[in-house]
């Protein structure tokens, strides 16, 4: 049986090693659109964007697990009735396919070559070079990767702004009371943060410093912004427009509309990672989540599917993300009406804070400020469904899994 791998990120990879790991013997295929080794993305915002590494690269010896790994080799259509997979170096039959192309970053309508997008190893690089003590850099958008990469900046001595269409930073992840918590975190890090200001158009200017280009950020209220670099972290899309005429259900928001066993709604294809959404019973609604650890352990059950197995996949959503001097983790999924809890004061972050969401009683998602413990013990109370004693629950000298009640 050949069993073929589109996608060479986390998910991509962790199927192949899942795979293997569970006792698959036949011909394996990895498939990876750019030209590089696989590699890991979170640490391109961190490590890599600071120059502390060159990369991010799995360690993995693809030849010793048997993996045929085909780089630089971009797909590009898909017939499943044929179970044959396109891509720009040819056709390759499959018996099973596992659809793992992750996400493309959003660029603005008319974004010129010289701003910078935040999403794979060239681009780390590419604006890794523009971050010099002194030098002037607009980041559009103040959601994750645009506070990482204001972060990033400002360690490495750069005049930071971020411009932020939406009235407080993280609009589209907390609700508007949480996100504006995080305001003052951009002010003491000596970032100018700008929200409710859209942004109209990004143009060339007179370069300021030697081997930089010059650009002039345009807000929509006539405001311009002189930058020697730009930033654009708008958010990320699926990458399934390869998939255009295969048949292969998309949902709304143009994932693949997997199952609970991230089968796709073709025989023998699979999807798993930013690239696909999967029905969640725990939280009766169709989830995408574009996060490493949904990459990591949706691969398992992917792999193990692949192979025949029946495992539902219905995580608790998890991720992390490092900025100004912060550790900030959420689990879970809130939604409107749900009730918010606080753990400490976040006027006075010492020891941190936490929100933590509530529906009838039972914890569905926390947010956690350098709180990693309650991180861990309120995740392992939403896995559970545990009730809990909201008055306890909203005390942050009480542990949240001593919290228990109601």
């Amino acid at each position: 049986m050949r069993l073929v791998v589109v996608g060479a990120g986390m998910a991509g990879v962790q199927t192949a090693v899942s795979l293997r790991g569970q006792g698959y013997e036949g011909e394996l295929v990895l498939l990876g659109a750019e030209p590089h080794l696989p590699y890991d993305r979170p640490p391109l915002s961190k490590d890599v964007l600071l120059g502390k590494a060159e990369n991010s690269r799995f360690e993995l010896d693809y030849g010793g697990l048997g993996v045929d790994l085909l780089l630089d080799r971009t797909a590009t259509g898909l017939d499943p009735e044929a179970r044959i997979l396109r891509t720009g170096g040819g056709e390759l039959e499959y018996d099973r396919l596992v659809l793992a192309t992750g996400a493309r970053a959003v660029a603005l309508p008319g974004q010129p070559a010289a701003a910078h997008l935040l999403r794979t190893h060239d681009d780390a690089v590419a604006l890794r070079t523009a971050l010099r003590p002194g030098a002037r850099l607009v980041v559009i958008g103040a959601g994750w990767i645009g506070a990482e990469a204001a972060t990033a900046a400002r360690k490495l001595g750069c005049e930071v702004t971020v411009v932020e269409a939406a009235p407080v930073p993280l609009a589209g992840a907390l609700p508007a009371e949480v996100g504006e918590l995080t305001r003052r975190w951009y002010a003491e890090a000596g970032v100018d943060l700008r929200t409710s200001c859209a942004v109209g158009g990004i143009v060339d200017a007179e370069p300021r410093l030697e081997g930089l280009g010059g650009s002039a950020v345009l807000l929509t209220d006539g405001t311009e912004l002189d930058a020697d670099a730009v930033v654009v972290g708008i958010g990320a899309r699926p990458d399934t427009g390869w998939l255009d005429g295969s048949g292969i259900a998309l949902d709304d928001r143009g994932a693949v509309a997997a199952d609970a066993g991230l089968r796709t709604s073709a025989e023998g294809v699979f999807a798993v990672g930013d690239c696909a959404s999967f029905p969640s019973a725990r939280y009766r609604t169709r989830l995408t989540v574009q996060h490493w650890d949904n990459a990591l352990h949706g691969a398992k059950v992917a792999a193990a599917n692949a192979l025949g197995g029946e495992l539902v996949y219905d995580p608790v959503p998890y991720f992390w993300s490092e900025q100004f001097g912060r550790m900030v983790q959420y689990a879970g999924h809130h939604r409107p009406g749900d009730e918010l809890l606080w753990r400490g004061d976040p006027a006075r972050p010492e020891g941190g804070w936490g929100a933590l969401w509530l529906r009838d009683g039972v914890p569905v998602a926390l947010l956690a400020v350098d709180r990693p413990r309650d991180l861990a013990q309120g995740r392992r109370l939403i896995e559970r469904g545990t009730l809990v004693d909201p008055s306890r629950a909203a005390d942050p000298a009480v542990p949240l899994k001593a919290a228990v009640g109601g």
